[in-house]
């Protein structure tokens, strides 16, 4: 009797294939671009890097930044206390402020005899202050549009941070940074309250509107 054989390769089979090709392919595309791109973004400065600096710097910011911090370590020298406060418009036009909010206190709640902190309250506004000066300045005004994207983030972080620890309505946030000298150790330098060396005030932001 001969044997009827059955044939697995049938149109859905094929288009499952193809398919699963198509994606590894992707895949593989968007691998060999990204590790590109990071390469030319942590090279010095050549013509490559020069002519396609948007494209790299639109892809690599905020989220795939490199340095070499990890190899040469770069530990602050100053503490920053970054701070906050909202405003939000009544119905009436008079302007509610709220008082301060410490960010950076929360942090360090967060990350104080805790073995293992998380990456969130170690880095992430820290790292958003770091490149909101880098791309700004002095005089907070947003020149490119890495400046624009890096004040956003900010705004951001502080928005839903205050949002989720106080609560309340808002549509404008603002930011004070306090940078105070790291003192020398021994009780002498404990008993003196350091002098700030910089006390930044910036400007009113308006955010999506939080709360209710």
């Amino acid at each position: 009797m001969e044997k009827i054989q059955h044939s697995d390769s049938g149109p859905v089979t094929q288009s499952l294939k193809a398919g699963l090709c198509a994606a590894v392919a992707l895949c593989l595309v968007a691998s060999v671009v990204h590790v590109l791109l990071v390469f030319l973004h942590v090279t010095p400065a050549n013509t490559v890097s020069k002519r396609y600096s948007p494209q790299i710097n639109a892809w690599v910011y905020p989220f795939f930044e490199q340095d070499w911090r990890l190899f040469a370590p770069d530990p602050e020298s100053v503490n920053r206390q970054i701070l906050a406060r909202t405003a939000h418009t009544d119905s009436d036009g008079s302007v509610q402020v709220s008082p301060w909010f410490d960010l950076s206190a929360v942090d360090g709640s967060a990350v104080e005899h805790h073995v293992f902190p998380s990456h969130t309250a170690q880095n992430m506004l820290r790292r958003a202050w770091s490149g909101y000066v880098d791309s700004h300045g002095g005089d907070d005004r947003a020149r490119t549009e890495r400046a624009r994207m890096m004040r956003k983030y900010l705004t951001n972080i502080a928005a839903d941070r205050v949002a989720a620890h106080r609560g309340g309505t808002f549509d404008f946030v603002q930011l004070r940074v306090v940078t105070l000298p790291i003192p020398a150790p021994g009780p002498a330098a404990g008993n003196r309250r350091p002098t700030p060396t910089e006390n930044r005030l910036l400007p009113w932001w308006k955010v999506t509107r939080h709360g209710k």
